[in-house]
């Protein structure tokens, strides 16, 4: 039997050895997400992809086909509010369906995360992004809010009595996950305004279903106004960061949406953020991403890093070619995905 100071000394090392594998551990991991690495996962993947000539502009909005698409810029911001870039990141692209995502944001932090479940549903609908045969499908009820009828009813559901009042919250919601005042792009929202139709039909059908209680057609457009905001690759990547790091800005420490549900608004990313080929990405990656056709994805490795690229061309399923490519290869460089195991 050993004496008290033997015991005393054996705890001793043991306590030594234990704090020692926590410190390499994180040396480890601080290599993982270090300058030198992020760096060069920015520049070979900028690199890699930058002669890509895959995909078109979206041109269903006139606006949109009108865009320069040889604009390619990442950016990646680290929950410690650490920023990196590489290509072009002041061009500036309007933000389309990744408003949705933030829109959402403020719901959920209005009404609560049920809301969003009880009303127009979380599911993936395994139709186009705007299709009416979906809503036709379960009446409206199985939807989820990064369609065009789950997203038009989320901005329904903002409170506030005025046009301006709801715009206002929203406005205020972007601006603060993207830690600046973000501009309307009125070309764009001029464009987009005079060709949504479908999206006006769509109101119309949540509505008659009671999944929109208000005016279909002032939603209608305060989304169209929403989904015309402009963001450069930056704003993108700060705002995926925002996310990253459980809602607080890591740049400004401003709160932008409750922590508590972030984790159901990345479940949604997860299931529903890529239009028709979510699956495919979240197998490949693991990361909760959100597209919109003006050429921007942005992804989140939760606790680590929250990135984003622009680049216009698009492919079949309305996802940029190119940040799709540039993201899945910075993200496995630097072992973003969450699902993977510690190595």
């Amino acid at each position: 039997m050993k004496a008290p100071m033997d015991r005393w000394y054996v705890g001793l090392v043991r306590s030594l050895v234990l704090v020692l594998g926590l410190l390499v551990a994180g040396q480890v991991a601080a290599v993982e997400l270090s300058k030198k690495n992020i760096e060069a996962a920015l520049d070979a993947a900028y690199k890699k992809y930058k002669g890509l000539q895959e995909g078109a502009n979206a041109d269903y909005i006139p606006a949109l086909a009108k865009v320069d698409s040889n604009i390619y810029g990442i950016a990646l911001v680290t929950t410690d509010g650490k920023v990196y870039s590489v290509g072009d990141i002041k061009s500036e692209v309007s933000i389309q369906s990744i408003s949705k995502v933030f829109t959402a944001a403020l719901v959920m932090d209005e009404s609560g995360p049920r809301s969003l479940e009880e009303n127009m549903g979380v599911d993936a609908t395994g139709q186009v992004f705007n299709s009416i045969v979906a809503i036709e499908q379960y009446k409206g009820a199985e939807m989820n809010p990064l369609v065009n009828a789950g997203a038009i009813t989320a901005t329904s559901m903002v409170k506030g009595e005025m046009y301006g009042d709801v715009w206002g919250k929203i406005e205020s919601t972007y601006n603060n996950f993207a830690g600046r005042k973000l501009p309307l792009l009125q070309d764009v929202y001029e464009s987009e305004a005079a060709t949504n139709q479908r999206n006006q039909a769509i109101a119309h059908l949540m509505f008659a279903y009671g999944h929109i209680k208000n005016d279909p057609l002032r939603a209608t457009d305060i989304y169209t106004r929403g989904c015309s905001v402009g963001v450069n690759a930056k704003d993108l990547a700060m705002m995926a960061a925002t996310l990253a790091n459980a809602g607080t800005n890591p740049v400004t420490g401003k709160q932008a949406m409750k922590s508590e549900n972030v984790p159901e608004l990345l479940a949604v990313m997860a299931t529903a953020g890529l239009y028709d080929d979510s699956g495919k990405w979240l197998y490949k990656t693991g990361l909760p991403a959100k597209s919109g056709v003006g050429g921007g994805i942005i992804a989140v490795s939760p606790g680590k890093f929250g990135i984003a690229v622009i680049s216009p061309p698009l492919d079949a399923a309305g996802n940029s070619v190119r940040a799709q490519k540039a993201i899945a290869d910075i993200s496995e460089a630097l072992g973003g995905n969450p699902y993977e195991p510690a190595k």
